[in-house]
């Protein structure tokens, strides 16, 4: 077995052990430990520069870091390519919209089923999934409350009805791992609503999310756990409400964010 495949023992889908990425002089991460349980969501804040998309790109294999482990399934793949990550199980959004405009929300999602079975794609027919892929495709519709707009160009869609497209592309993939980068950006309350309650479907389904939102009402609500990041440094940690009041946290990023 590859050495940055190596089987760990750990209770947790994805857990990173004193993780630190430098750019340059810039230090990024310094030291990391997170967990990220089955059947929860687990909530990243931190202030803008904070180093939360850095933790995604290093445990997606966009960047490497200097030091410490990521582990997914109790299996090192520090040093693991991008497709190898994705097969393992671990699936990703991006903060900024990465969708096919001009494709409708099925065919979206129907790229990223048959993605995962590269033999089957079919990009000169008009059709672009096989009947494999359609299963899938109106599966992950249902799941996120999509399938009324599923032959709906994605060029036409509210920006919350687009994450939505993007989170259901992203479980096309059939991940137990699942990266969200503020996926309630441009939100408006309704829209938020509805994602939280695919977030508290998604954990309920036994999916191991880490959330990166600024919403920090959002993420009181739907996360289970919170972690907070500082310059790169883990801050707190803890339920919820355990962070909302700790006063190290409310100083650096909650300001004076009623305690509830």
């Amino acid at each position: 077995m590859p050495t940055d495949e190596r089987a760990t023992s750990t209770p947790h889908p994805l857990e990173l052990r004193g993780v630190s990425l430098a750019y340059g002089g810039l230090v990024a991460l310094s030291s990391v430990d997170l967990t990220v349980p089955v059947g929860q969501v687990t909530g990243l804040i931190g202030s803008n520069g904070a180093g939360k998309t850095s933790l995604f790109d290093v445990v997606t294999g966009l960047a490497r870091p200097s030091r410490g482990t990521v582990l997914l399934h109790g299996r090192d793949i520090t040093n693991a390519r991008l497709a190898r990550r994705a097969r393992l199980g671990l699936g990703r959004t991006f903060q900024r919209l990465e969708l096919f405009a001009s494709l409708t929300v099925g065919e979206n999602i129907a790229v990223a089923a048959e993605a995962a079975h590269p033999a089957r794609l079919r990009p000169h027919r008009r059709h672009l999934w096989s009947s494999e892929a359609g299963s899938v495709v109106a599966e992950q519709l249902d799941r996120v409350g999509l399938t009324d707009h599923a032959s709906a160009r994605v060029d036409t869609l509210s920006t919350g009805l687009a994450r939505l497209v993007e989170v259901a592309r992203a479980l096309a993939a059939r991940p137990s791992v699942l990266l969200l980068d503020e996926p309630a950006s441009g939100l408006d309350g309704e829209e938020t609503a509805q994602l939280a309650a695919v977030l508290g479907a998604l954990a309920s389904d036994g999916l191991a999310v880490l959330l990166v939102e600024h919403d920090v009402e959002l993420v009181m609500q739907v996360c289970t756990s919170v972690v907070v990041l500082d310059r790169g440094e883990v801050l707190a940690s803890g339920t919820p409400i355990a962070v909302r009041q700790d006063p190290l946290v409310r100083e650096a990023y909650l300001g004076q964010l009623a305690v509830s």
